[in-house]
């Protein structure tokens, strides 16, 4: 399992990397064969792996090519672990944006 709890942003980002790449390899498929099954040309998943900024649309299609969607669905669920945790859940649901506070201008 991969603690992200006190890493940077960029220490966070060559771990997935680095997974990304082994998963392709662990598939025995090459950055075009993955691209091809992801619908995004061969240099997109180049600069994926090597921590390139890269669409979130791209990182969502690379994940559904290697079969990885369950890990999609699990990320940003909310954090429900008690009654006053979902009620505040289905509340916010309901609302399009966070109120401001009134010191903040």
């Amino acid at each position: 399992m991969l603690d992200l709890s006190f890493s940077k942003p960029s220490e966070v980002v060559k771990r997935l990397c680095d997974r990304l790449r082994t998963e392709r390899l662990a598939l025995d498929m090459t950055q075009a064969d993955l691209a091809g099954r992801a619908g995004i040309a061969a240099n997109t998943v180049s600069n994926l792996e090597a921590g390139r900024n890269v669409g979130f649309e791209n990182v969502v299609r690379i994940a559904i090519a290697l079969g990885r969607t369950k890990e999609l669905e699990s990320l940003f669920l909310p954090k429900l672990e008690s009654i006053e945790d979902i009620k505040r859940y289905e509340t916010s649901a309901k609302r399009m944006r966070v109120k401001r506070s009134p010191g903040l201008a």
